[in-house]
């Protein structure tokens, strides 16, 4: 493989890379802000500016989860290639636009990792996967993070009713929107920690492969700004399909309960970040709103939008893994499998942005339900008076 090929597989692979983090942006624009807009506590295109800024703050804040990608879960001994890295995007890409599409909200990050894994196995082999950091940095968090969340949220929102018994209702919203705007921003900031870093992680894994970074590099300084302004970008356009099913598919959430899932979803991913677990941060957010539908004084959530979102969780890593490892099959053969793996991810993505318009979700609806939970009415049928006049 010639060195021209190489560095063009290079820059295709960082691009790509700031493509999936582009996706990752507005998908998980609702982790940070759903809950805010879903309260009315910010207006939907202020949330999404705010956090756009913070996510980019945010990505300068540490490196360990970038760590865990480029020296972790990938065996830096493997020899792995760009081609490989480049069809792990691809599986996660794809994942990414698929559940936006249908406004589930399922985790970019485990999308990621399992396009990772999936085009390791295929194109490296089982050796290339260090199972352990898999299981201990990724797996075991997956299933803690939103129990640890829920729970947290849950004795925060039954705090959070008790403190303020005895006030008014419109007393009560108002104090506490004001904190949602603290609680959605701490958790923009946090996000950018985790998310961008992923990113990072892969466009460093990409230069150590190639020589251009020794083995257990730190993400240089180029790559935080390009990954965390490719994470701001993405936010700011807003991921309103997940933001709706997260703001309102879950619970009807009020003031008190949206501060409670937000402090305490944004202190588990800033610990997660600090100790370099590679957490869901749809996840948290997820298990900290059921904690506090479950908190709240009605006791309520919409099982059956969590069922299909636990069943996304659970299909995420698996089904990234399978579309990365045969795009890692053909890319393996060369440039005409790079160009092949390209061509079907850019008429993947434009096709599954099409069917998007079909029924667009934007700042302007975000907090209406959707139409499958509200009947329409059925229109009148119009007497012989009416039908006269009309003619």
């Amino acid at each position: 493989m010639g060195m021209e090929h190489i560095s063009f597989l290079v820059a295709v692979v960082i691009i790509t890379a700031l493509a999936f983090d582009f996706t990752n942006g507005f998908h998980d624009t609702a982790n940070a802000m759903a809950t805010s807009i879903a309260t009315g506590a910010l207006k939907p295109k202020v949330a999404v500016t705010i956090s756009a800024v913070l996510n980019f703050a945010g990505a300068f804040l540490s490196v360990k989860v970038a760590t865990t990608i480029s020296g972790g879960i990938v065996s830096e001994k493997a020899g792995i290639q760009p081609s490989i890295i480049f069809a792990a995007l691809a599986g996660a890409i794809l994942w990414n636009l698929v559940t936006w599409l249908r406004g589930l909200p399922s985790s970019s990050s485990h999308a990621l990792y399992g396009g990772l894994i999936g085009a390791t196995v295929v194109g490296v082999g089982l050796h290339g996967v260090n199972f352990g950091v898999v299981v201990s940095k990724i797996l075991i968090p997956a299933v803690a993070s939103p129990i640890v969340a829920g729970l947290a949220s849950w004795g925060a929102t039954k705090l959070a009713y008790r403190i303020t018994r005895k006030n008014s209702t419109e007393a009560t919203n108002k104090g506490f929107r004001k904190g949602q705007i603290f609680s959605a921003s701490l958790i923009s900031l946090a996000h950018g920690t985790n998310d961008a870093q992923k990113t990072m992680g892969i466009i460093t894994l990409t230069l150590v492969s190639v020589g251009a970074l020794p083995k257990h590099a730190l993400p240089p300084t180029w790559v935080i700004v390009a990954a965390g302004g490719a994470i701001a970008a993405g936010t700011y356009m807003g991921g309103w399909r997940i933001i709706r099913s997260m703001g309102k598919g879950l619970t009807d959430i009020q003031a008190p309960q949206g501060f409670a899932s937000e402090s305490a979803a944004a202190t588990v991913i800033l610990t997660s970040s600090h100790m370099g677990y590679g957490l869901s941060t749809t996840q948290v957010v997820s298990g900290g709103i059921m904690g506090a539908g479950l908190g709240g004084p009605k006791a309520e959530v919409h099982w059956s939008m969590a069922r299909r979102m636990v069943y996304t969780w659970g299909l995420t890593l698996p089904a990234a893994a399978l579309v990365a490892g045969a795009a890692a099959f053909v890319a393996d053969k060369g440039t005409w499998g790079v160009l092949v793996v390209g061509a079907v991810l850019v008429a993947g993505s434009a096709g599954m942005w099409v069917l998007s318009r079909r029924q667009p979700v934007n700042a302007g609806n975000v907090n209406e339900v959707t139409p499958v939970e509200v009947p329409t009415p059925a229109a009148p049928t119009p007497t012989p008076a009416s039908t006269t006049v009309a003619a």
